[in-house]
């Protein structure tokens, strides 16, 4: 029950980070990547201004017969969207996980600007590490 593909998205919208981490998944050009991100944070936030509780992060989990897409989105804006196997279980922790190497291996790099793609080697090297773990 693998994860299939993480993306990160800045609260403008854009595509700073994507991998996928299953063979056999439909590869997409740079610019459907971007296309799928935009598309996502637009569905995001119509859903968290549409929702009846005051206050709502907006969509959280999109099922599929196939696949799920979980988001957070973290106090700056940023959201970090995982697809996953229907059956994947402890996607919480999961997020949790991955946050925590972003927040230890981006956001504490001094290299790195907020809000630009990601290109930092120890972000990459240590989320691989915990997807191996997952996908194992």
């Amino acid at each position: 029950m693998p994860l299939h593909s993480l993306y990160i998205i800045n609260k403008a919208g854009g595509l700073i980070y994507q991998k996928d981490y299953t063979d056999g998944i439909a590869k997409l050009s740079s610019n459907e990547y971007l296309v799928l991100a935009g598309t996502f944070h637009s569905i995001h936030v119509i859903t968290s201004k549409l929702s009846p509780i005051p206050g709502s992060s907006g969509i959280e989990v999109l099922e599929t017969d196939l696949f799920k897409m979980h988001c957070i989105q973290t106090p700056t804006g940023t959201k970090f969207l995982l697809v996953t196997d229907p059956l994947q279980a402890n996607v919480d922790a999961l997020m949790r996980k991955v946050y925590e190497v972003y927040a230890d291996y981006v956001m504490k790099n001094p290299f790195y600007t907020p809000e630009m793609p990601i290109r930092a080697e120890l972000f990459d090297l240590n989320l691989n590490k915990l997807i191996k773990q997952i996908n194992a």
